[in-house]
């Protein structure tokens, strides 16, 4: 026997009493009871289900199984066989203005310039729709939102009709339909056409406000992210607390708070630009200090430390300052960090050893992976010897390599 569908007689029943039909555990391990009917809206469609209570035990997950509505509940309480339910209705109305928001939104993508919908998804916060366009416009985001707004607006009803495959015909249908039976239509009269099993309010006027937040580009297509009803004043809300924090922070008026950032942004580059230079004098130093105090090796000088927890970036830069400078130099530095150790390797032109292919050998001695090109290569591995033991046991198959 399947369930009685209360969400598909009236959107709006939030309470109801049905009768227990069956209760069961699925393949997940999961506790369930089936009803002789619901107004709790299963997950599908992109819309996501109901909460609320049955008896005043919460009701966790809601889904339809071979025409079943199985209800997900943590503590059931078997012996009773009639419920009565209460729908958690902010959430439930909350997904209605959602919904017939989104349609209203694709209808009108659609007649504007003919960008079609692919896929919906109804987020906790926002929801998104990903639409076929390549390069999306910011005057017909705007354009798009005008005429879904003045839909809103003009207060259209929504209404729903149940037909046959054969009466399809009688409908401009915006896309085909993916059912021979069993098919709901969802109509905004002389705007938008279209099958959807989801729940929407009576008339477009309940979705209160539709506002486009940002898009960006799916592979071939974009994706438009949006609000409706009570979001939009959610997301305000956020916004102007944001946008009240940057005027505090930076002292100025709300509107030259843009001009305010970018003179920041520009302060920041001048700064990141000057510690670069610096950071580059500070390690030229550090390579002369190196250099001074190279230890000897067949006529050549070899340069090794061990660090602690330093920046990968400096010491490749600090690598290839010794080398660029001194042909005859190899370099093998050390790195400790929280979790493993780095190696880096580099060499002048006199060294007759291929980096990539002795650090990767290296590496071996922790567990480590790496490689690189002929005069420098690094990698990481394991800590499972101090950072001092595994230098020496670099060095000690240095000796065999060269």
């Amino acid at each position: 026997m399947g369930t009685k569908k209360l969400y598909y007689k009236d959107s709006y029943i939030y309470s109801f009493k049905a009768r227990l039909h069956k209760s069961g555990t699925d393949d997940k391990g999961r506790f369930y009871i089936v009803l002789d009917q619901t107004a709790f809206y299963p997950i599908g469609g992109g819309q996501p289900n109901d909460t609320g209570t049955l008896n005043n035990k919460p009701v966790i997950d809601v889904e339809e199984v071979d025409g079943e509505i199985r209800h997900y509940m943590v503590e059931p309480d078997l012996t009773e066989t009639e419920y009565v339910g209460e729908i958690n209705w902010d959430r439930r109305f909350d997904h209605m203005q959602q919904h017939a928001g989104q349609h209203i939104l694709t209808a009108a993508f659609e007649e504007q310039f003919d960008y079609k919908t692919l896929s919906f998804h109804l987020g906790k916060e926002i929801c998104s729709i990903d639409i076929e366009a390549a390069d999306l416009k910011e005057k017909e985001a705007n354009r798009v939102e005008e005429i879904a707004n003045q839909i809103i607006v003009q207060n259209s009803p929504i209404e729903t009709k149940w037909v046959t495959e054969k009466e399809l015909d009688n409908y401009p249908l915006r896309k085909d339909i993916s059912v021979s039976e069993n098919i709901r239509l969802v109509i905004i009269p002389d705007f938008d056409y279209n099958g959807c099993g989801g729940t929407h309010p009576n008339t477009t006027g309940q979705v209160s406000m539709i506002k486009i937040l940002h898009w960006e580009r799916k592979k071939k297509n974009t994706r438009v992210y949006f609000a409706c009803g009570n979001r939009v004043l959610a997301q305000l809300h956020e916004k102007e607390k944001v946008i009240q924090g940057l005027r505090k922070r930076f002292s100025v008026p709300q509107e030259k708070i843009m001009e305010a950032t970018n003179k920041m942004h520009e302060k920041i580059k001048e700064l990141e630009s000057t510690v670069s230079d610096l950071n580059m004098k500070l390690l030229e130093y550090e390579a002369k200090e190196f250099i001074q105090h190279a230890q000897i090796f067949n006529n050549k000088k070899i340069v090794q430390s061990v660090f602690a927890n330093r920046s990968k970036l400096d010491i490749q830069q600090l690598a290839k300052i010794l080398v660029d400078k001194n042909s005859d130099i190899l370099v093998l530095f050390v790195n400790e960090t929280d979790d493993k150790l780095q190696l880096v390797g580099s060499r002048g032109e006199q060294w007759n050893l291929h980096m990539g292919q002795f650090v990767q050998q290296s590496l071996t001695i922790i567990n480590g992976r790496g490689g690189g090109r002929e005069n420098m290569a690094q990698g990481g591995g394991e800590k499972v010897i101090s950072a001092e033991n595994f230098i020496e046991k670099v060095m000690t198959m240095l000796e065999g390599y060269v």
